[in-house]
């Protein structure tokens, strides 16, 4: 198979986020009255979008749509205002490196994009931030309206900008969502072990396989071939 796109998601599998993720919707709970949650807990509950976390986030019986919305859209306020320098989001061990060796690739060979259920805002910007403005060549996160992942709607859009076949793509995620989309799209769904969610997870999801250090794409990119 000659992979023509490697498309990656964000929280959890290019970048940790867990702690700007928990920061900004405990202080959105207690902004609202609510109990803060433990950090850890968020690994579950992150890849759904903004208003899912919210959701759930707030105790059971406050899960009343106005308060989803209304603390999901506080939380958005929160990391669209937050500074870069005020940021603990970071890259995992070797994201940068893979990214750098593919990037010669780009023009001709290899595609890459970022897809997220992240709000498209947050997103662009934690991507100019960490990796430049032209890293990859295209990010799409979650705009208001639009179908969130598994719905496939988001990796067909771009694979028809770039004219690939779905066979052809690599969707790279830590995530059941992930798994779910890869496969949804008819992508090959790649799972990577350092994320938020646990292998098993990634295995009952139906991951083709997973990988435990970025480097281990290689093995599905015969670089002679692409």
């Amino acid at each position: 198979m000659k992979y023509k796109c490697i498309i990656f998601d964000c929280d959890g599998t290019l970048v940790d986020t867990l702690d700007d993720i928990s920061s900004a919707m405990n202080q959105t709970l207690v902004h609202f009255g609510f109990p803060a949650v433990e950090r850890e807990k968020y690994r579950f509950m992150t890849g759904w979008g903004i208003f899912k976390l919210a959701e759930l986030a707030l105790p059971e019986a406050a899960r009343k749509e106005e308060t989803i919305q209304s603390a999901g859209a506080y939380a958005k306020q929160l990391m669209d205002e937050l500074p870069p320098e005020k940021s603990l989001s970071k890259p995992y061990p070797g994201i940068r490196e893979l990214l750098t060796q593919l990037n010669p690739l780009r023009p001709k060979k290899l595609k890459t994009a970022v897809i997220s259920n992240k709000p498209d805002s947050v997103l662009q910007r934690l991507m100019c931030d960490l990796f430049g403005h032209s890293a990859f060549d295209a990010v799409y996160g979650l705009n208001p309206g639009f179908a969130p992942k598994p719905d496939p709607a988001m990796v067909w859009d771009f694979l028809a900008e770039i004219n690939c076949n779905p066979h052809n793509a690599i969707f790279m995620g830590d995530s059941e969502i992930d798994i779910e989309t890869a496969k949804n799209a008819g992508c090959y769904p790649l799972g990577v072990s350092w994320g938020f969610r646990l292998r098993e997870t990634l295995e009952t999801a139906g991951a083709a396989s997973i990988i435990d250090k970025p480097d281990e794409v290689w093995g599905l990119l015969d670089a002679k071939k692409i």
